[in-house]
C-alpha cells in the first residue's frame, strides 16, 4: 500500500482565526469555468466512448485549453456578437486502436465536439454552441510510453505521472459563503426570480477580523435591462439576495456586499460604464480563458490554505494522479475530520511516482490542528482511513465519470 504515511500535527492559526482571509470563486460563466468545463467534459465523454467500444478507459488528456474571448456590442435593450468566441481543446488521446479486427480509428473530433455542444447548452441559456462558439480541436495521437503505462494489463492502473493532490478540510464560513453565493446566484430559483443576471458570476470574499466585504461581478445580460434605472434595480436585487444568504450563513460576522464595482454611472457630462453582455458571459469581449487558472478542486481559490496548481479538467480519470488525487485528498480529508472528530483543520497531501500503481503512492502526509491532545491513538485512526481511502482509490474514476464529485 502507501510506502509512507506522516500523520503531525500543525502548529499555526485556524485560518478563520487570522485576522486576513482571503477566498475567491470564479463562477459557471467566467472564462475560466468555461473552459475547463469544455476540457473535462470532453474527457468523460471520451472515456465513455472508450469503455463502450473497448472495455476500458484509453489514455487521453485534453487539458490544455484556451478560450480566446470574443467581439459584442452591448446597449441597454440590445445585444450583439460581431466575433465569435473560440474554444481550442488541446490534448493527446487514444486516435486509434489496434483491435483483433485491425486498427480502429475513434472519431475524437466529433465526441468533443459533441461535448462541447452539450455543455453549453446545459449551463446557458444565452449562449449558443452553433451560433456563439467557434471550437478548434488540437489532439494528438498519445505518445507510445504514456499509452503503456495508461493502458498497463495490470489490475491496479499506473500513474502517468509524477505529481500530487492536496486538499483541506472543513470550509471556514469565508469559504462557504463564498461558494454558495456562486451556486446561489447561478441556480435556477435565483434566475427565474432575476432574469438579467447572467452567468458570468464572480466572488471575491475578504475577511478582515469579523467583517466580511464581498465583491460581486455579474454579467447582466443587455438584451433583458431596458435602461439606468433597470439595471441599478437589477444589481440591488442580486446585492440583497446575498445579504439575505450572508446572513443565514456568516451569521457572526459584519457582511458588506459590492456588485459590478467598476461601472460608473450617475455624473454629469462623464463616460457611463456598464457591465452588460448579450450572451451572460464576459467571454464575448471582456475575457479569456485558460485551463487550471480558475478554481481548485474544492471549487475554490484560497491563497490562505496549501493548495495544488495541478489543473484537474480533463486529464484521465482512470491513472492520472494530478486529477484523482486532488478528489481523493479531498475525500480522506473529509473522513478524517468528521470521524476523529477531534480536528479543527485537516490537511492532505498525497505523492505519486510516474508508473507505480495508483494505491500506492510513495507518501501521503497528513497535517491537522487538533481540538486537544495529538496522541497515539488519533495517529492510528487517521492512518486507517488513509490506509482505506487509498485502496478504494478507483471509486474515485466512477465519482468523475458520474459527475458525482465537483473538479472545479
Amino acid at each position: 500500500m502507501v510506502s509512507y504515511v506522516s500523520v503531525e500535527p500543525l502548529d499555526k492559526t485556524p485560518v478563520d482565526q487570522q485576522e486576513i482571509e482571503m477566498v475567491e470563486r470564479k463562477g459557471l460563466g467566467h472564462p475560466d469555468y468555461i473552459i475547463d468545463s469544455a476540457c473535462e467534459e470532453a474527457s468523460v465523454m471520451l472515456s465513455h466512448y472508450y469503455l463502450k467500444e473497448f472495455g476500458r478507459v484509453l489514455h487521453h488528456n485534453v487539458d490544455k485549453g484556451l478560450l480566446v474571448g470574443g467581439r459584442a456590442y452591448n446597449t441597454f435593450g440590445y445585444g450583439r456578437l460581431d466575433e465569435r468566441i473560440t474554444i481550442i481543446v488541446a490534448g493527446r488521446a487514444s486516435t486509434t486502436v489496434r483491435t483483433h479486427d485491425g486498427v480502429v480509428s475513434v472519431p475524437y473530433k466529433k465526441i468533443i465536439e459533441d461535448a462541447v455542444r452539450s455543455m453549453i447548452k446545459r449551463n446557458f441559456r444565452f449562449l449558443d454552441f452553433d451560433s456563439h462558439i467557434q471550437l478548434e480541436v488540437r489532439v494528438r495521437e498519445s505518445s507510445p510510453d504514456l499509452k503503456a503505462v495508461v493502458e498497463s494489463s495490470s489490475d491496479m492502473p499506473l500513474a502517468n505521472d509524477t505529481s500530487y493532490g492536496v486538499a483541506f478540510y472543513p470550509l471556514t464560513p469565508l469559504e462557504t459563503l463564498v461558494y454558495n453565493t456562486e451556486r446561489h446566484l447561478n441556480s435556477q430559483a435565483f434566475k427565474s426570480k432575476v432574469r438579467e443576471s447572467g452567468e458570468d458570476v464572480k466572488v471575491m470574499g475578504l475577511r478582515k477580523g469579523r467583517r466580511i466585504t464581498l465583491t460581486i461581478a455579474d454579467g447582466i445580460v443587455s438584451t433583458l435591462t431596458k435602461d439606468r434605472d433597470h439595471y441599478i434595480a437589477v444589481k440591488q436585487a442580486i446585492k440583497s439576495e446575498v445579504e439575505d444568504l450572508a446572513s443565514k450563513l456568516a451569521p457572526d460576522n459584519e457582511v458588506s456586499v459590492h456588485v459590478n464595482t467598476a461601472d460608473k454611472y450617475g455624473t454629469v457630462g462623464g463616460e457611463e460604464i456598464y457591465y452588460l453582455t448579450f450572451t451572460g458571459t464576459s467571454a464575448e469581449h471582456g475575457d479569456d480563458g485558460n485551463t487550471g487558472r480558475g478554481n481548485r478542486a474544492n471549487g475554490l481559490i484560497t491563497p490562505n490554505r496549501q493548495m495544488s496548481l495541478e489543473a484537474t479538467a480533463g486529464k484521465n480519470p482512470i491513472s492520472h494522479v494530478g486529477k484523482i488525487y486532488n478528489v481523493l485528498a479531498g475525500l480522506t480529508a473529509k473522513r478524517i475530520y468528521e470521524e476523529t472528530g477531534r480536528m479543527r483543520e485537516v490537511y492532505v497531501r498525497i505523492l505519486s511516482q510516474i508508473d507505480t500503481p495508483i494505491n500506492k503512492p510513495l507518501t501521503v502526509s497528513v497535517q491537522a490542528i487538533p481540538l486537544d491532545k495529538f496522541d497515539q491513538s488519533l495517529v492510528r485512526d487517521v492512518e486507517q482511513i488513509v490506509m482505506d481511502e487509498v485502496g478504494n482509490v478507483r471509486r474515485v474514476t466512477e465519482l468523475i465519470l458520474s459527475r458525482s464529485v465537483s473538479l472545479f
